[in-house]
Protein backbone atom coordinates (compact mmCIF):
# COMPACT_ATOMS: atom_id res chain seq x y z
CA UNK A 1 0.00 0.00 0.00
CA UNK A 2 1.08 3.37 -0.85
CA UNK A 3 0.73 6.21 1.32
CA UNK A 4 0.69 9.62 -0.69
CA UNK A 5 0.68 12.58 1.09
CA UNK A 6 -1.33 14.95 -1.16
CA UNK A 7 -1.13 18.10 1.08
CA UNK A 8 -1.06 19.00 4.92
CA UNK A 9 -5.37 19.21 5.06
CA UNK A 10 -5.64 15.75 3.01
CA UNK A 11 -3.55 12.20 2.18
CA UNK A 12 -5.10 9.90 -0.30
CA UNK A 13 -4.78 6.52 0.39
CA UNK A 14 -3.99 4.32 -2.98
CA UNK A 15 -3.80 0.83 -2.73
CA UNK A 16 -2.69 -1.38 -5.56
CA UNK A 17 -3.34 -4.77 -6.58
CA UNK A 18 -2.14 -7.30 -9.31
CA UNK A 19 0.51 -5.96 -11.40
CA UNK A 20 -0.16 -2.40 -11.55
CA UNK A 21 1.66 -0.64 -13.73
CA UNK A 22 4.95 1.75 -12.71
CA UNK A 23 3.79 5.09 -12.38
CA UNK A 24 -0.02 4.26 -11.87
CA UNK A 25 -0.37 5.37 -8.46
CA UNK A 26 1.11 8.53 -8.45
CA UNK A 27 -0.91 9.31 -11.63
CA UNK A 28 -4.32 8.69 -9.57
CA UNK A 29 -2.87 10.47 -6.68
CA UNK A 30 -2.92 13.75 -9.17
CA UNK A 31 -5.98 12.75 -11.11
CA UNK A 32 -7.89 12.62 -8.04
CA UNK A 33 -6.23 15.27 -6.38
CA UNK A 34 -7.58 17.23 -9.48
CA UNK A 35 -11.18 15.58 -9.06
CA UNK A 36 -11.41 17.48 -5.55
CA UNK A 37 -9.47 20.61 -5.64
CA UNK A 38 -12.81 22.57 -6.16
CA UNK A 39 -15.11 20.79 -3.49
CA UNK A 40 -15.58 23.31 -1.19
CA UNK A 41 -16.67 21.39 1.96
CA UNK A 42 -14.39 19.24 3.81
CA UNK A 43 -12.71 16.62 2.43
CA UNK A 44 -11.91 14.43 5.68
CA UNK A 45 -10.36 11.09 3.60
CA UNK A 46 -9.65 9.94 0.38
CA UNK A 47 -8.93 6.45 -0.57
CA UNK A 48 -8.45 5.17 -3.63
CA UNK A 49 -7.83 1.25 -5.37
CA UNK A 50 -5.97 0.29 -8.19
CA UNK A 51 -6.36 -3.51 -9.30
CA UNK A 52 -4.64 -4.98 -12.66
CA UNK A 53 -6.07 -8.49 -13.54
CA UNK A 54 -3.04 -10.91 -13.98
CA UNK A 55 -4.64 -12.41 -17.60
CA UNK A 56 -3.58 -9.27 -19.85
CA UNK A 57 -6.13 -10.59 -22.32
CA UNK A 58 -9.11 -10.35 -20.18
CA UNK A 59 -12.04 -7.77 -21.03
CA UNK A 60 -11.23 -4.07 -19.91
CA UNK A 61 -7.98 -5.29 -16.94
CA UNK A 62 -7.43 -2.28 -15.56
CA UNK A 63 -9.97 -1.35 -12.64
CA UNK A 64 -9.98 2.38 -10.68
CA UNK A 65 -12.17 3.40 -7.68
CA UNK A 66 -12.35 6.16 -5.46
CA UNK A 67 -14.21 6.90 -2.35
CA UNK A 68 -13.73 10.50 -1.42
CA UNK A 69 -15.64 11.55 2.63
CA UNK A 70 -16.84 14.34 1.79
CA UNK A 71 -18.04 16.16 5.35
CA UNK A 72 -19.38 12.55 6.46
CA UNK A 73 -20.86 12.05 3.01
CA UNK A 74 -19.45 8.92 0.86
CA UNK A 75 -18.98 9.64 -2.97
CA UNK A 76 -17.59 6.93 -4.90
CA UNK A 77 -16.62 5.91 -8.17
CA UNK A 78 -15.87 2.77 -10.13
CA UNK A 79 -14.59 2.61 -13.34
CA UNK A 80 -12.88 -0.55 -15.63
CA UNK A 81 -10.63 0.01 -18.98
CA UNK A 82 -8.50 -1.51 -21.55
CA UNK A 83 -4.97 -0.18 -19.77
CA UNK A 84 -4.72 1.21 -16.33
CA UNK A 85 -3.78 4.94 -17.21
CA UNK A 86 -6.84 4.82 -19.27
CA UNK A 87 -8.75 3.85 -16.07
CA UNK A 88 -7.37 6.65 -13.88
CA UNK A 89 -8.40 9.12 -16.21
CA UNK A 90 -12.20 7.74 -16.53
CA UNK A 91 -12.25 7.66 -12.51
CA UNK A 92 -11.04 11.25 -12.46
CA UNK A 93 -13.96 12.20 -14.88
CA UNK A 94 -16.50 10.29 -12.99
CA UNK A 95 -15.64 11.24 -9.79
CA UNK A 96 -15.46 14.91 -10.95
CA UNK A 97 -18.98 14.65 -11.93
CA UNK A 98 -20.05 12.79 -8.86
CA UNK A 99 -18.41 15.30 -6.60
CA UNK A 100 -20.31 18.02 -8.58
CA UNK A 101 -23.87 16.70 -8.44
CA UNK A 102 -22.98 15.66 -4.29
CA UNK A 103 -22.45 19.76 -4.27
CA UNK A 104 -25.49 20.82 -6.34
CA UNK A 105 -27.67 18.08 -5.27
CA UNK A 106 -28.93 18.51 -8.69
CA UNK A 107 -32.55 16.53 -9.68
CA UNK A 108 -32.71 15.18 -13.51
CA UNK A 109 -30.14 12.91 -15.12
CA UNK A 110 -30.07 10.89 -17.54
CA UNK A 111 -29.83 7.27 -16.13
CA UNK A 112 -32.77 7.90 -13.40
CA UNK A 113 -36.02 7.51 -13.49
CA UNK A 114 -39.36 9.79 -13.26
CA UNK A 115 -38.90 10.57 -9.84
CA UNK A 116 -36.74 13.23 -10.52
CA UNK A 117 -39.10 14.88 -13.32
CA UNK A 118 -40.30 18.28 -12.14
CA UNK A 119 -39.57 17.51 -8.29
CA UNK A 120 -36.65 18.59 -6.25
CA UNK A 121 -34.54 15.80 -3.97
CA UNK A 122 -35.11 17.57 -1.02
CA UNK A 123 -38.80 17.15 -1.78
CA UNK A 124 -38.62 13.71 -2.78
CA UNK A 125 -36.93 13.01 0.50
CA UNK A 126 -39.92 14.24 2.18
CA UNK A 127 -42.39 12.74 -0.36
CA UNK A 128 -43.65 15.73 -2.23
CA UNK A 129 -44.11 14.28 -5.35
CA UNK A 130 -46.14 15.92 -7.57
CA UNK A 131 -50.09 14.43 -8.81
CA UNK A 132 -49.62 11.76 -11.01
CA UNK A 133 -51.89 12.97 -13.80
CA UNK A 134 -53.91 10.28 -15.64
CA UNK A 135 -54.75 11.06 -18.84
CA UNK A 136 -56.66 7.98 -21.66
CA UNK A 137 -54.79 5.33 -21.92
CA UNK A 138 -54.83 5.83 -25.73
CA UNK A 139 -53.77 9.48 -25.33
CA UNK A 140 -50.82 8.23 -23.73
CA UNK A 141 -47.52 8.66 -25.96
CA UNK A 142 -43.94 9.11 -26.01
CA UNK A 143 -43.19 12.74 -25.28
CA UNK A 144 -39.69 12.66 -24.02
CA UNK A 145 -36.20 10.65 -25.55
CA UNK A 146 -32.92 10.73 -23.90
CA UNK A 147 -30.43 9.38 -25.35
CA UNK A 148 -26.43 9.07 -23.89
CA UNK A 149 -23.68 6.93 -23.47
CA UNK A 150 -24.28 4.17 -20.43
CA UNK A 151 -21.38 4.62 -17.61
CA UNK A 152 -19.66 0.96 -17.33
CA UNK A 153 -20.68 -0.07 -13.30
CA UNK A 154 -20.95 -2.79 -11.14
CA UNK A 155 -24.35 -3.29 -9.95
CA UNK A 156 -23.48 -2.33 -6.20
CA UNK A 157 -22.26 1.16 -7.34
CA UNK A 158 -25.26 1.15 -9.74
CA UNK A 159 -27.54 0.80 -6.77
CA UNK A 160 -25.02 3.41 -4.92
CA UNK A 161 -26.09 5.96 -7.21
CA UNK A 162 -29.83 4.83 -7.20
CA UNK A 163 -29.78 5.80 -3.98
CA UNK A 164 -28.37 8.53 -3.85
CA UNK A 165 -30.35 10.39 -6.23
CA UNK A 166 -33.90 8.46 -5.11
CA UNK A 167 -34.58 7.41 -8.85
CA UNK A 168 -36.71 4.30 -9.37
CA UNK A 169 -34.39 2.79 -11.50
CA UNK A 170 -30.59 3.39 -12.53
CA UNK A 171 -29.51 2.10 -16.24
CA UNK A 172 -25.85 1.41 -16.92
CA UNK A 173 -23.23 -0.79 -18.55
CA UNK A 174 -22.21 -3.95 -16.50
CA UNK A 175 -18.30 -3.47 -16.34
CA UNK A 176 -17.93 -7.21 -16.43
CA UNK A 177 -20.14 -8.68 -18.47
CA UNK A 178 -20.66 -5.77 -20.67
CA UNK A 179 -24.49 -6.40 -20.53
CA UNK A 180 -26.98 -3.17 -20.59
CA UNK A 181 -28.34 -3.77 -17.15
CA UNK A 182 -31.20 -2.07 -14.83
CA UNK A 183 -31.02 -1.88 -10.88
CA UNK A 184 -34.45 -0.82 -9.33
CA UNK A 185 -36.25 -1.41 -5.77
CA UNK A 186 -38.62 -4.26 -5.42
CA UNK A 187 -41.36 -2.76 -3.86
CA UNK A 188 -42.36 -5.92 -2.55
CA UNK A 189 -39.59 -6.92 -0.45
CA UNK A 190 -37.88 -3.78 -0.12
CA UNK A 191 -34.38 -5.34 -1.47
CA UNK A 192 -32.58 -3.78 -4.74
CA UNK A 193 -32.59 -6.00 -7.77
CA UNK A 194 -30.80 -6.10 -11.12
CA UNK A 195 -31.52 -7.45 -14.28
CA UNK A 196 -29.55 -7.52 -17.79
CA UNK A 197 -29.93 -7.86 -21.24
CA UNK A 198 -28.39 -11.57 -22.95
CA UNK A 199 -26.73 -13.93 -21.12
CA UNK A 200 -23.63 -12.01 -20.23
CA UNK A 201 -22.50 -13.17 -16.85
CA UNK A 202 -25.17 -14.08 -13.67
CA UNK A 203 -24.98 -11.97 -11.32
CA UNK A 204 -24.60 -13.07 -7.64
CA UNK A 205 -27.37 -12.38 -4.90
CA UNK A 206 -26.09 -10.58 -2.20
CA UNK A 207 -26.55 -8.19 0.68
CA UNK A 208 -27.30 -4.99 -0.92
CA UNK A 209 -28.92 -6.52 -4.42
CA UNK A 210 -31.21 -9.90 -5.37
CA UNK A 211 -31.24 -10.71 -9.21
CA UNK A 212 -34.05 -10.98 -11.17
CA UNK A 213 -35.42 -14.44 -12.59
CA UNK A 214 -37.47 -13.17 -15.06
CA UNK A 215 -36.01 -12.78 -18.76
CA UNK A 216 -35.60 -9.10 -20.26
CA UNK A 217 -38.59 -9.07 -23.22
CA UNK A 218 -37.01 -8.55 -26.82
CA UNK A 219 -39.42 -6.51 -28.54
CA UNK A 220 -39.64 -3.15 -30.55
CA UNK A 221 -40.77 0.58 -28.97
CA UNK A 222 -44.21 -0.08 -29.91
CA UNK A 223 -44.85 -3.32 -28.05
CA UNK A 224 -42.97 -1.72 -24.90
CA UNK A 225 -45.32 0.43 -25.04
CA UNK A 226 -48.15 -2.08 -25.29
CA UNK A 227 -47.20 -4.03 -22.24
CA UNK A 228 -46.90 -0.27 -20.15
CA UNK A 229 -50.58 -0.80 -21.26
CA UNK A 230 -51.19 -3.81 -19.83
CA UNK A 231 -48.81 -4.33 -16.82
CA UNK A 232 -49.27 -0.59 -15.37
CA UNK A 233 -45.90 -0.60 -14.26
CA UNK A 234 -44.08 2.14 -13.62
CA UNK A 235 -40.98 1.36 -16.11
CA UNK A 236 -40.57 -1.33 -18.64
CA UNK A 237 -36.81 -2.51 -19.48
CA UNK A 238 -36.58 -3.87 -22.57
CA UNK A 239 -33.97 -5.54 -25.27
CA UNK A 240 -34.91 -3.58 -28.86
CA UNK A 241 -35.46 -5.76 -31.50
CA UNK A 242 -33.74 -3.50 -33.66
CA UNK A 243 -30.60 -3.07 -31.84
CA UNK A 244 -30.16 -5.60 -29.04
CA UNK A 245 -29.34 -2.41 -26.38
CA UNK A 246 -31.53 -1.96 -23.41
CA UNK A 247 -33.75 0.74 -23.29
CA UNK A 248 -36.25 1.94 -20.57
CA UNK A 249 -39.64 2.97 -20.74
CA UNK A 250 -41.05 4.83 -17.96
CA UNK A 251 -44.22 7.04 -16.99
CA UNK A 252 -43.79 10.42 -16.19
CA UNK A 253 -45.86 12.44 -14.14
CA UNK A 254 -47.77 14.05 -16.79
CA UNK A 255 -49.16 10.74 -17.46
CA UNK A 256 -47.08 10.05 -20.54
CA UNK A 257 -43.90 8.05 -21.32
CA UNK A 258 -40.47 8.67 -21.57
CA UNK A 259 -37.81 6.46 -23.52
CA UNK A 260 -34.07 6.24 -22.41
CA UNK A 261 -32.05 4.76 -24.88
CA UNK A 262 -27.89 4.02 -24.96
CA UNK A 263 -25.72 5.82 -27.00
CA UNK A 264 -24.46 3.51 -30.00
Amino acid sequence: MNRLKSSPIVDVLVNSRGPVPEGASEYAQEKVLAAIAHVSSPVLAVRAQLTQAANPSASRPATAQAVVDVNGHPVRAHVAADTMFEAVDLLQDRLTARLARTRRHIGPEHRGGPAAEGTSRESRRHGHYPDRQQPPTEERRIVRHKSFSLGWQTPEDAVIDLKSMSYDFWLFTDMTSGSDSVVYRDGRTGRHRVASVGAGRAHEAGPLLSVSSAPVPECSVDEAVQRMRLTGLPFVFFADSATGRGRVLYHRYDGHYGLITPAR
